[in-house]
This record gives C-alpha cells, structure tokens and sequence, in this order.
C-alpha cells in the first residue's frame, strides 16, 4: 500500500478540519541508504537512542529487554529483563539516566545509561508506546493522536499536543526521537515517518520508507513492522530499524518530492 493510501485510511479515523483537504498537503521526503548495519532479528524493537557511540534499545513481548547495542556487529554488550509479565515499550536517554515504558502496565522504568543497573520507576496513566524529550521534557506516545510532555524529575504531566495532519487526528503514533526541534515519529504498521511540530502538534512532513527493507519473506506483516528511531546529533546521523529486522539503516532524507 502506497504512503498516500495508508495515511488516507488513517484520516478516515477521524473527523476532517475546517481545512483539511482529500490528499494531505505536507512535504513527502523520501531517503537515501547510506550505510546498512547488522540488527539482531529477534529484537521486537520498541524505543532506539544513540548514546555515546552506541545504541539503546527496547524490546517488547517476553521477555522484554532494555539493551546497549554495539553499532559496528550488533552485538548486545548488555541487557536488563524486565519482568515476565511486563512488555516494553519505548526508550529515552537523559544526562545518563534511561527511561522506558510498557504497554498497558502504568509502570515506567529509569535505569543507569552505562551499566543499564535499575534507578527507579515512575508511573503514568494510559498506555505507553513511544518516548523522547526535548532537553527539558519527556514527551510520551500512547497510540491516540496525543503527545504528553512528563517532567522528568517528578513524572508529572506539565502539558499536551493533539497531533493533526492537515486538520485531522492522526493516530497511532509510536516510537518517538526528538530531532533538531522536531518530533519524528513512526505510524504504527506503516512504512511512513511523519515530522511533528511540537508547539502545534501540526505534522510538517511525510518520510516515505517504502521498499526500505525490500526481502520480508518469513516476516510478519503485521508486527514486523518499522519502528525504531535514532539520531547521531554529532555525525548528524539518522538511523531506522524495523521489529524483528535483520538490518539497522542509516539514512540520509531526499526531497521534499
């Protein structure tokens, strides 16, 4: 299914804007694969930073995991379990502290970056499926076409963003990362990453990554979906994975088409 027709559906969700318009009127930015790197397959990925020259990750289903990630071979250099009735969700990296969610739980983690040892826990309402933060806050997904900003000292709730593309809620948002002022997030069992701005909630572009991952045979299509965002603020470096995949992408966006 093309990027046009999977948002078209999406919209169909939800009631139309006083302008929203047939087809959405955004930029759609396709991409160049730089670099392929190894990903573990077995990964269900949920949440991706880069920290340090290296990844963190989460993964869901049982067990769920939280993960430092050598780059270069894909090799876990450690994990943490989370407990047997726990999925992860999301993964966020702040001044050395690592928070992560699980889906329907209320129940978040904060564990050390460099050791991944257990700091804390926090809670929240509703379900969790993507984090990020923008130097100050937490923002947090949970599947409604809602952003929540969290304090992250105290986990307090200090505000929220209805997403909208071109006057419509867009749902399904997922795995969150927070590049130079904008939110890039993927849509849940698409090929598409859409650019949120943060302020409005209005989505300011489309990254079609269609073809991405061309060989799926064996894969299912329905969890082994794309997810899992990172950015090299450093080397100015995008990275992009899938659930289940074999391959982590570095990309570089082309267009706007």
């Amino acid at each position: 299914m093309s990027w046009l027709a999977l948002l078209a559906s999406l919209l169909l969700a939800g009631p139309p804007g006083p302008s929203a318009s047939a087809i959405p009127v955004v930029p759609v930015y396709g991409y160049e694969v730089v670099r392929v790197w190894p990903h573990d397959r077995n990964a269900f990925t949920q949440g991706l930073a880069w920290r340090d020259g290296e990844l963190l990750e989460s993964t869901g289903r049982y067990p769920s995991t939280v993960r430092r990630v050598r780059l270069e071979d894909g090799v876990v250099l450690q994990r943490q379990e989370l407990g047997s009735a726990l999925f992860g969700e999301g993964l966020n990296e702040i001044d050395g502290r690592v928070f992560t969610l699980t889906w329907r739980s209320g129940r978040g983690f904060v564990w050390d970056a460099g050791n991944l040892a257990p700091l804390g826990e926090f809670a929240y309402a509703g379900e969790g499926w993507g984090l990020a933060d923008d130097g100050r806050r937490l923002i947090l997904s949970d599947g409604t076409p809602v952003l929540r900003f969290l304090d992250p000292g105290t986990f307090a709730e200090t505000g929220r963003v209805d997403v909208t593309l071109d006057g419509r809620p867009l749902a399904r948002i997922n795995e969150l990362e927070w590049i130079e002022g904008e939110v890039f997030a993927n849509v849940w069992q698409t090929d598409v990453l859409v650019r949120i701005d943060p302020a409005t909630g209005e989505v300011s572009g489309i990254v079609d990554l269609s073809g991405l991952l061309s060989d799926r045979s064996g894969m299912d299509p329905t969890d082994d979906v794309l997810n899992g965002i990172a950015w090299d603020p450093d080397g100015r470096r995008l990275f992009v994975t899938g659930k289940n995949w074999p391959s982590l992408f570095e990309i570089r966006l082309t267009g706007p088409r």
